[in-house]
């Protein structure tokens, strides 16, 4: 790791340690609010796609004990925050970082090996909003890598019929994400709107998909993050006990 990318780590609930290398790989929301939504089994085998520097998945292993990850990341530089945070969290038997790229799923992993996946992938197309002039935080937010069709199916590869993929996204990308899934044979089960005040349209959207499941989407109530005076929410404070 160079000296731009001096560890920092941030503790998580139960004394994970999360080596996030200065400001530039900062513990985002979309990451706590997925871990809290994914219903992960108890002592899962779990995949996480578009891992960046493995907040999710490192979130998960600190609330289960049992759960292992594979990190899967393109880029060299999370990929190296996440062999220190594997290293400092004594996590080798765990926490596997696997660098590659998951467009190439088929040569990185077998078929059917994980019954979870995870996602927190870029929102962006590229050349549609903004565009960081940085090329790392460029390919973390927009589409340069891997888009709706490469993430899908990636999980649709990894897991077997009846395993489950969860992820979050935007709003704004929800159909053709949902078409997506459904060319990938990923069928939407549960779907969660994230607003920050009541008032507020949704910001994000929490998605669980079932390879191979029957048709049936169940919508919950929206995520309020906060109360109208801009107070957190009991949710809110619930969830980030985890950090």
């Amino acid at each position: 790791m160079d000296d731009a990318m001096e560890a920092k780590y941030e503790l998580l609930q139960n004394g994970t340690k999360l080596c996030r290398g200065g400001e530039a790989f900062p513990l985002s929301t979309d990451a706590v609010l997925l871990a809290d939504f994914a219903r992960i089994p108890r002592g899962a085998a779990v995949c996480d796609l578009c891992a960046g520097s493995g907040a999710l998945g490192l979130l998960l292993l600190d609330r289960d004990p049992g759960v292992s990850v594979t990190a899967l990341e393109l880029r060299e530089a999370p990929c190296a925050l996440m062999e220190q945070s594997r290293r400092e969290n004594r996590l080798e038997t765990r926490f596997r970082v696997l660098r590659g790229d998951l467009r190439q799923i088929r040569s990185l992993l077998p078929a059917g090996s994980f019954r979870q996946v995870v996602c927190n992938p870029p929102y962006y197309p590229v050349g549609r909003g903004f565009a960081p002039a940085d090329e790392a935080q460029a390919v973390a937010r927009t589409e340069l890598c891997c888009g709706p069709a490469d993430y899908c199916g990636a999980a649709a590869w990894l897991l077997p019929t009846g395993g489950s993929f969860w992820l979050v996204h935007k709003p704004e990308r929800l159909a053709e994400l949902l078409g997506a899934l459904g060319n990938a044979g990923l069928e939407p089960k549960a779907l969660r709107p994230v607003c920050p005040r009541p008032e507020s349209a949704p910001s994000l959207l929490l998605l669980r998909a079932v390879k191979g499941g029957k048709p049936g989407l169940a919508w919950a109530p929206p995520l309020i993050l906060a109360h109208a005076d801009g107070t957190p929410t009991a949710e809110y404070r619930r969830i980030y006990r985890m950090t």
